[in-house]
């Protein structure tokens, strides 16, 4: 079973100015000429962490990671202003051009997922291949089960408390009772409900409890642009229409992709990685039976690295 890479340090770190008012964190690691891969963070609003340059050799990759807008170092933190999911696209083609790269490999879970297949779909031309995890595509279904009592019936200790600081009158629409909050002047109601909505994510994650995964959640930077703009974007429907993402898997159809799911993901199930399945021809199906959502368990490691490895085989003749 393979484990991740020995940490590294970026080799160089970039503030990029996008559409006002922000400016994004970009930084690159492993070798100058290797493999270009860009890594997408979940979310929105989880930002970036060290040990994501790990899931790739850095002898043969050009690792690019970075916060995508209002989240980890770029700033403005925590801003909804001109913050959509066509607006991250274009960021990407910012991020790609001011690189100098031509194509890259587009690696992302959960949220990540969703910008990927999105990116994909809009720029299929600049992309090698796709390493998706823990699939979302975004749709109502999944934000109902998510937000509005589907996974509560597996955790129904942990909803009590996602559910109890929300008066019963508005428990109808969680989502919305979580936004007004989220948005709201009162500064220690924003936090306690970045807090808890980030507590939620993180508890229900990982198919064994993870105290580093909760802590990583809770740290009030993270919790605070994680639940700011999940809500917002989930708000808004992703800034998707209605099944964008299946109906136009035909863009695709032809670039290689591996699709990893945790059997017991419970914040993705596994039927939006099935129906992504069957409509990518190129696609392969990793079904990890001893997981759930988050990329730290092991069996999901596992498969990410060896897709990493693949495609460097496949690739690595070309960098």
């Amino acid at each position: 079973m393979h484990g991740l890479y020995p940490r590294i340090k970026p080799y160089a770190t970039h503030r990029l100015e996008v559409e006002s008012p922000h400016v994004l964190y970009v930084e690159e690691s492993g070798v100058p000429h290797g493999i270009p891969v860009i890594f997408l963070h979940g979310g929105p609003g989880a930002g970036t962490q060290p040990y994501q340059r790990t899931f790739f050799d850095p002898e043969i990759y050009r690792i690019i990671l970075f916060d995508q807008r209002g989240c980890g170092q770029s700033v403005p933190h925590g801003e909804l202003r001109n913050n959509t999911t066509q607006s991250l696209v274009a960021d990407m083609e910012s991020i790609r051009e001011f690189l100098g790269v031509d194509q890259w490999i587009v690696f992302g879970g959960s949220w990540g997922a969703t910008l990927g297949l999105v990116y994909a779909q809009t720029h299929p031309q600049r992309v090698k291949s796709l390493v998706l995890r823990g699939i979302f595509l975004s749709n109502a279904e999944e934000i109902q089960w998510f937000y509005q009592g589907g996974a509560a019936k597996v955790y129904p200790d942990h909803w009590q408390e996602f559910e109890e600081i929300i008066p019963e009158p508005e428990r109808h629409d969680m989502l919305a009772a979580y936004y007004k909050r989220l948005t709201g002047e009162n500064e220690l109601a924003r936090m306690s409900a970045a807090k808890t909505w980030a507590r939620w994510e993180a508890r229900t994650s990982t198919l064994v409890p993870s105290k580093t995964v909760l802590d990583n959640f809770a740290e009030p930077h993270v919790a605070t642009s994680l639940a700011l703009l999940e809500s917002h974007y989930f708000m808004n429907k992703g800034f998707l229409k209605p099944n964008q993402i299946l109906d136009n898997m035909s863009r695709i159809a032809d670039i290689p992709g591996v699709i990893i799911q945790g059997r017991y993901d419970m914040v993705c199930p596994m039927q939006s990685a099935f129906q992504l399945y069957a409509a990518w021809p190129s696609a392969e199906l990793d079904i990890i039976p001893d997981a759930g959502h988050s990329a730290t368990e092991r069996g999901i490691t596992d498969a990410l690295v060896r897709a990493t490895i693949k495609y460097g085989k496949r690739f690595g003749s070309e960098a």
